[in-house]
């Protein structure tokens, strides 16, 4: 027999699943908050190279606020301010930025600096590693940048076949922390087929952020006949939502920057819609889809929320340094001359 809602059956009550957590991880919200607290402390522009977090309306914002993004430090002034993004450098990158002297502010995710510390330490030790992730994703280009003589790329369970190692005895994976758990899971299986002697990094690598997305989107989309996802095409924990969410039973999925971006044709014979939102998006753009779905008859939203979130981490060392001396400064201003 179907749940029953009130008065109304769930096969006619119009509902929305919101999955939570959802939205901004310890790391996005690090990272954007760095950018910001970087203009108010030096002043636009802030150079900020790459997309600070892969999020449309995130980089429109910080743009309007003074942030110039670009794709290279070579197009940095001499001299400027550049902001890493959450997604990690390769260690030529820090020597470009020197070589340009500009001031740096690394806000790498700090889950990311496990896996580039992760990569450092193995390549010492002469151990093939094998990364699972998307070629061409930055925070792969970064980590690669490591120990480019010892990481080879695996991207997805149909690379597999095409690896080569030194010494089958002597190989470990890593992973991006962005990835579909379950596809890397997939990957690292089959790898272990291939070479029984891998052995797994010290700690997960998939960021406990998307994790908990995925499982969370995962008992949605169990009920919902829709499931709409809140972010960018170039996110790649927003996309693997889609595709988790599609895994896990739901009827249809779509990645949508923006609520204008939502067709209504996608309610066709819909009762129950599931939402949530990639690790680099905020809450604002949640709301608007809640409410573009309210004035189309989907006002009741339930919260499905397996668990919660506690994880902060401190602002960059070279903003915090730079935000303490303001702070000592203004104190020793404001406090009263000594009297004879």
């Amino acid at each position: 027999m179907a749940p029953t809602m009130g008065n109304m059956t769930a096969t006619t009550a119009r509902r929305v699943l919101l999955a939570a957590p959802r939205g901004y991880c310890a790391g996005v919200d690090r990272a954007v908050i760095a950018v910001e607290k970087a203009l108010e402390q030096y002043g636009a522009p802030i150079y900020v190279r790459k997309e600070i977090v892969h999020n449309k309306y995130v980089v429109q914002t910080l743009e309007k606020k003074g942030a110039i993004f670009v794709d290279e430090t070579e197009e940095v002034p001499e001299g400027s301010i550049v902001i890493f993004s959450a997604h990690g450098v390769a260690p030529v990158v820090h020597e470009e930025a020197r070589q340009r002297r500009l001031a740096t502010i690394d806000a790498t995710c700090p889950l990311v600096t496990k896996v580039h510390k992760e990569a450092v330490r193995f390549a010492k030790e002469d151990y093939d590693i094998l990364l699972i992730g998307h070629e061409g994703h930055e925070e792969v280009i970064g980590t690669s940048g490591e120990a480019p003589d010892h990481i080879t790329l695996v991207d997805g369970p149909g690379d597999v076949e095409n690896v080569q190692l030194r010494d089958e005895s002597k190989v470990v994976w890593l992973s991006q922390t962005t990835l579909s758990v379950d596809e890397t899971m997939e990957t690292v299986d089959a790898l272990k087929e291939r070479f029984p002697a891998l052995i797994s990094p010290p700690s997960d690598d998939i960021c406990y952020a998307t994790q908990n997305r995925q499982t969370a989107i995962k008992q949605v989309a169990a009920e919902a006949d829709l499931v709409i996802v809140v972010g960018s095409k170039n996110s790649s924990n927003s996309v693997r939502l889609v595709e988790v969410a599609l895994g896990a039973g739901a009827k249809t999925g779509h990645l949508v920057d923006f609520a204008s971006e939502i067709d209504e044709a996608w309610l066709e014979g819909v009762t129950t819609v599931g939402v949530t939102s990639g690790a680099s998006v905020p809450d604002v753009l949640v709301e608007g889809v809640l409410e573009w779905l309210a004035e189309r008859g989907f006002g009741d939203v339930e919260v499905i929320q397996p668990m919660q979130e506690s994880l902060t981490f401190s602002l960059p060392k070279e903003l915090r340094r730079d935000l303490r001396a303001e702070a000592a400064a203004a104190v020793a201003e404001a406090a009263p001359a000594e009297t004879l």
